[in-house]
């Protein structure tokens, strides 16, 4: 399954994200964020990482519709583990309003002391 995860402006938060990506099973890793956001370095385990920048201060209008066009071919199945640890309510919005109308299913997934699991 392909993990999808948000990387807005707060660091701290990346850490759920960093843990997703290093103890979870992913085929290929796809992370949105802005200039910000590009700074975020992983140590791979042989994923397929892509990092794709948005513009996460346009209107949410615009944030879905740049999100759909981003997201537009890279996702292979049809379901995705996405985190949305990182970001804020109108970002995750726009990001899961543009993979439900791409359309693909969505399971989020989170880091717990047991492990990657899906909500």
């Amino acid at each position: 399954m392909e993990l999808i995860a948000l990387l807005s402006s707060g660091e701290g938060s990346w850490a759920q994200v960093s843990g997703l990506i290093k103890h979870g099973e992913w085929d290929k890793i796809l992370l949105l964020g802005d200039d910000f956001s590009s700074q975020f370095r992983i140590e791979e385990k042989g994923n397929i990482t892509e990092f794709i920048k948005i513009d996460l201060a346009k209107k949410i209008q615009d944030l879905k519709d740049d999100f759909m066009k981003k997201l537009k071919g890279k996702i292979n199945g049809t379901e995705v583990a996405l985190s949305i640890a990182s970001g804020n309510g109108k970002e995750h919005m726009a990001l899961i309003s543009a993979l439900i109308n791409l359309p693909v299913g969505i399971r989020f997934a989170a880091l717990t002391k047991d492990g990657v699991i899906d909500l």
